[in-house]
């Protein structure tokens, strides 16, 4: 009997040690950089994002939070890293409606959205904006369905990527309104937008942050924008279900994860150091046309759960498929 009480409190012991050392390890995370997985080319709208937010966390927890871009395989490549990361805290993710889309569009996915990540927060939403290059002959929604239907002209759209929030979001887009338009997917932001201007495509369903200074600016068109209400960063272009497709209504988001294990709370101080940080981060945000979010951990990941329920209908509705 001796023996075995002593085995108990070794075991105690020992138990609680452990304890300590990561309760120590975690209120002094992070002790070195931190890299931030971004699965889009750098320029676009979710790099830029990234990007306001990880040097805010730079600032404040005093060590380098780094992106990294991995575009490749419309984003698979960094959720597959993110999942298979050491659940440290030491590789993060920025994920977005993609990261819940490509395991119902990929028959290769060899991670799970919800089940591999540990969800930190959802940092700021957006409208997309469906514009077209300058010469596009049409200013409106209805210009643009009557030009497709007529066919004279080949209509093509860009994307970020097979899969991708705008793919998708055009693909129920010409669904909804009747039409075709070829697709033309990019590894990006930049180099679709880039393909935009130059008028290698006519039609894109882009972040607003990215396309909102070439709006001003006069070198592309905005027709309308697609979530169910207008933005507040530009509150004169109309809703697509107002310009002519009515029940159209898609938002985009951005949000921080971890890999599955990492410690909650080094997921509850990255949680209260970006939802200190977002008020002070609106008007920048506002500025890159999205509005700041926050919340708890737990209310991200229940959103991610219903995001993943609605893409699955959405990608059906597309019939998108990628082999």
């Amino acid at each position: 009997m001796p023996m075995k009480i002593h085995s108990f409190f070794a075991v105690v012991i020992v138990l609680g040690s452990a304890a300590l050392v990561a309760e120590a390890a975690e209120k002094s995370y992070p002790e070195r950089p931190v890299r931030v997985l971004v699965g889009l080319a750098p320029g676009g709208g979710t790099d830029t994002v990234t990007r306001v937010m990880t040097q805010r966390l730079s600032d404040a927890l005093g060590q380098p939070f780094v992106v990294d871009n991995r575009p490749s395989s419309g984003g698979n490549v960094a959720g597959e890293l993110a999942a298979r990361a050491a659940p440290d805290g030491y590789t993060l993710i920025t994920v977005t409606p993609t990261h819940v889309v490509n395991p119902s569009l990929f028959r290769d996915v060899r991670y799970d959205a919800v089940r591999d990540f540990a969800p930190i927060v959802l940092m700021v939403y957006t409208n997309y904006v469906l514009s077209v290059g300058t010469a596009v002959p049409v200013t409106s929604v209805k210009e643009l369905i009557a030009l497709a239907k007529s066919r004279t002209q080949r209509l093509t759209y860009a994307s970020t990527g097979i899969g991708s929030a705008n793919h998708l979001s055009a693909e129920l887009f010409k669904s909804m309104a009747g039409i075709d338009m070829v697709h033309v997917p990019y590894k990006g932001g930049a180099p679709a937008l880039s393909a935009l201007l130059s008028g290698e495509i006519q039609v894109m369903f882009s972040s607003s942050g990215g396309v909102f200074p070439h709006v001003k600016a006069g070198r592309v068109r905005a027709l309308a924008v697609t979530g169910a209400k207008r933005s507040l960063s530009a509150p004169d272009i109309p809703t697509i279900a107002e310009a002519g497709v009515p029940g159209y209504d898609v938002t985009g988001w951005y949000g921080l994860a971890a890999t599955a294990g990492t410690p909650k709370a080094v997921i509850e101080r990255l949680n209260v150091t970006i939802n200190r940080a977002l008020p002070e981060l609106r008007e920048r945000y506002a500025n890159l046309g999205t509005e700041v979010s926050g919340g708890t951990a737990a209310q991200f990941g229940e959103f991610l759960k219903s995001e993943r329920e609605k893409w699955a209908r959405v990608v059906k509705i597309a019939g998108a498929k990628v082999d």
